[in-house]
């Protein structure tokens, strides 16, 4: 049984949710060892803020690729089948020979760093020709007013957005934006035994 998809509890706990919701999108439940979550919620959070405060600027880039790495260590001696893969920089885009369009059709998930404000993490789930399914952990209730984004509040388990890949692609600060080329970054999360072959894939972006 896979679980509906979870908010973040706290103003700055966006990025563990968002990796502990890939998880849940792509495992089903009983598959799920409770190492996970634990070291999830350990290595995430490790940012302070400018008044030094502890956890209170969310989680850094170093955490994500730790998590990450931790992930692949962890799929390898516990047989669980998962891969990850962190990219940075020019590689985060929605296009052609794009890899998170590759791994979206692969049926994988991707955890991505985007504006909403100031930094953020959402779990981008699956794309519709030109618009990208995502589960935003920080709630609300009242529509965005902006061209691109619908809110969706029926798929509890794998969607709460749509965002239209150029809101995406933007190299400014606004609404999900991946934002400069040097802040992006985002993991590539895979189930090895959903995971579909390139030659599987029905059509190309």
């Amino acid at each position: 049984m896979r679980n509906p998809l979870n908010y973040q509890m706290t103003e700055y706990d966006c990025g563990p949710t968002s990796m502990a919701n890939a998880i849940s999108f792509l495992f089903k439940r009983e598959e799920i060892s409770p190492d996970i979550p634990k070291y999830i919620m350990q290595y995430c959070m490790d940012a302070y803020n400018s008044k030094g405060e502890a956890y209170k600027s969310g989680t850094t880039c170093y955490a994500m690729d730790f998590l990450a790495s931790w992930l692949n260590h962890f799929g390898k001696v516990r047989k669980f089948p998962i891969h990850c893969e962190m990219i940075k920089g020019e590689e985060v885009y929605i296009g052609q020979n794009s890899r998170i369009v590759s791994c979206l059709q692969q049926k994988g998930a991707v955890v991505a760093k985007v504006m909403l404000g100031c930094g953020h993490y959402v779990l981008l789930t699956g794309m519709e020709g030109e618009y990208i399914d995502l589960f935003d952990p920080y709630f609300r209730q009242k529509p965005f007013h902006q061209d691109g984004v619908t809110m969706i509040w029926d798929e509890p388990k794998k969607r709460n957005r749509r965002v239209h890949k150029d809101l995406l692609n933007s190299t400014g600060k606004g609404l999900y934006a991946f934002s400069s080329i040097d802040w992006r970054e985002s993991v590539l999360i895979y189930n090895c035994n959903t995971r579909q072959t390139m030659d599987q894939i029905e059509y190309f972006i």
